[in-house]
């Protein structure tokens, strides 16, 4: 049964008309002036009030000449120019299905000292969204996207993307008949717009103190955490083993999660939970959750709070969860929540962890990390048109844990990070680009703990195998049941070169460190 869905606060996108600015001739790859240090996790924002932000939008324009138009080349941009200040950016075009093949290169101008960048690559397909058949990815606000780059406080930017080649092609066999044409270039996505992310300011300390209580929606985006934090709480705090296998017995809806677990036969954690089917959607229909798998004012619905009897099956259960990280809320990290769509939406269960980067490049610093998300989830939403942010847990450098999309950290959140599957899965996104790069030593601990508390409220082993039914990829086809590792790469249920081959070598390593701190 499809969900029931509300619609979204409509939040105004200005456009701003830019000014042409000249660069600077042959200018040098240069630093941008964002701080790229590794000190201690700054503390989060203690503010009930989301950061407003900006997004503008600036249409492309052909680049190439007539004559290069006539022989096939596409190439589509902006020469350089100043515009108001930004910090996040991405190529976005109009249809959701279409893929841009080709290349997206920017260059930025720092916002203090005025220098330029050299060119950067932008990642052309932005792997992590919503499956294929829901009513996410079909939204009338849907948009194909690129990934979104981190760039920074900047104020001037230039922008080129090239079609990409393609193979020439031949007439005949080769023989005299036979003719051979040059390389052509891949069309590009109809309506492509440059998209530019101001995520905002982090509140100040007068801010804060004007709201100490949250209201409408930042209340019901907490409430849902209110048995793990208080109401409005910036942090849900640390907890060691003990405390968290004590807590997750007064977690609502958790021992109705252990008689599922049972009965599905993974309660102990070891077994690949192919007796857990999920609907066509993946919502729950399990009886702590409606059947339309939504909440209503951050109240679970069918579900009246009280916990089934404990077994010695589920008692188990519990002694295999691990210790609690602490998480930022989304009030911590200063989401917008008028941004997202009102209602939260769930799948069955959580049995796989997929594990990605974010793509947005590492040159930030951890105090910048919520203005990060901030850009994130603006642009998940304004320009790609989904729900929320599409990853259910962010992690920074640093090892920080952040909530991702609104619905409860304890919770099977339906997330859009795994196209295929979504269903009875989490996404965990750490901060940075891990093709080349080493992810930091903090980032995989982080991985390791968060997982070991979050798939052992459900009775999942993080070094074993779990099976989930592809929504459909291009991977694997719509309905096939595949066979996956419990903490797994993204790469793993889609081809994609996410979560990086650097990051995506240390899931081994946080798999070990997960079952570890499950006492497995």
């Amino acid at each position: 049964m499809r969900p029931l869905l509300a619609s979204s606060t409509a939040v105004a996108c200005a456009v701003v008309l830019a000014l042409p600015l000249t660069a600077p001739s042959g200018a040098a790859a240069v630093r941008s002036g964002v701080a790229n240090a590794t000190a201690a996790a700054a503390p989060a924002p203690a503010s009930s009030i989301g950061v407003p932000g900006s997004t503008r939008s600036l249409p492309l324009v052909d680049l190439g000449t007539a004559a290069d138009r006539a022989g096939g080349a596409a190439e589509q941009g902006l020469s350089a120019r100043r515009v108001r200040p930004f910090s996040l950016l991405g190529v976005v075009w109009k249809d959701p299905s279409a893929e841009l093949h080709g290349r997206v290169q920017v260059r930025t101008r720092a916002a203090r000292g005025h220098v330029w960048s050299g060119w950067q690559d932008v990642q052309t397909h932005d792997d992590d969204r919503p499956d294929a058949g829901s009513p996410e990815a079909h939204s009338r606000r849907a948009h194909g996207t690129t990934a979104p780059l981190w760039v920074g406080d900047s104020d001037g930017v230039q922008v080129r993307v090239r079609g990409a080649k393609t193979a020439g092609r031949h007439g005949g066999t080769g023989h005299a008949k036979g003719r051979r044409s040059g390389a052509a270039q891949a069309a590009l996505p109809a309506g492509l717009r440059l998209d530019l992310v101001d995520p905002g300011a982090d509140p100040s300390p007068a801010q804060r103190a004007a709201n100490p209580v949250p209201t409408g929606e930042e209340a019901a985006s907490s409430d849902v955490n209110a048995q793990l934090a208080p109401l409005g709480a910036t942090e849900i705090p640390a907890l060691d083993k003990a405390e968290s296998e004590a807590d997750a017995a007064v977690i609502d809806g958790f021992g109705d999660g252990i008689a599922d677990r049972i009965a599905d036969g993974i309660g102990d954690g070891t077994g690949d939970g192919t007796g857990d089917e999920p609907s066509d959607d993946g919502t729950r229909h399990d009886g702590t959750a409606p059947q339309d798998g939504t909440v209503h004012d951050g109240k679970l619905e069918g579900h009246d709070g009280k916990l089934e009897e404990e077994g010695p099956r589920a008692a188990e259960m519990r002694r295999r969860i691990g210790p609690r990280p602490r998480i930022v809320t989304r009030s911590g990290w200063g989401a917008n929540e008028r941004l997202r769509e009102r209602r939260f939406r769930y799948t069955r269960t959580v049995k796989a962890a997929f594990v990605h980067h974010s793509a947005t490049g590492n040159n930030y610093s951890c105090s910048q990390a919520p203005r990060v998300i901030r850009g994130i989830y603006r642009y998940h939403v304004k320009s790609s048109g989904w729900r929320d942010i599409g990853y259910n847990f962010l992690i920074d450098k640093c090892g920080t844990v952040y909530e991702g999309r609104a619905g409860g950290v304890a919770k099977p959140v339906m997330g859009a990070h795994t196209l295929g599957f979504n269903s009875n899965s989490m996404g965990v996104a750490v901060l940075g680009s891990f093709a080349h790069a080493n992810p930091p030593a903090a980032a995989v601990k982080a991985v390791a703990r968060l997982t070991a508390w979050k798939l052992g409220l459900y009775g999942a082993n993080p070094r074993g195998t779990t099976r989930l039914v592809s929504g459909g990829g291009n991977r694997f086809r719509k309905g096939a049941r595949v066979k996956l590792h419990v903490i797994s790469g993204h790469r793993d249920g889609f081809a994609t070169e996410c979560p990086g081959s650097k990051l995506y070598r240390k899931l081994g390593s946080a798999r070990a460190v997960s079952a570890h701190l499950q006492g497995r």
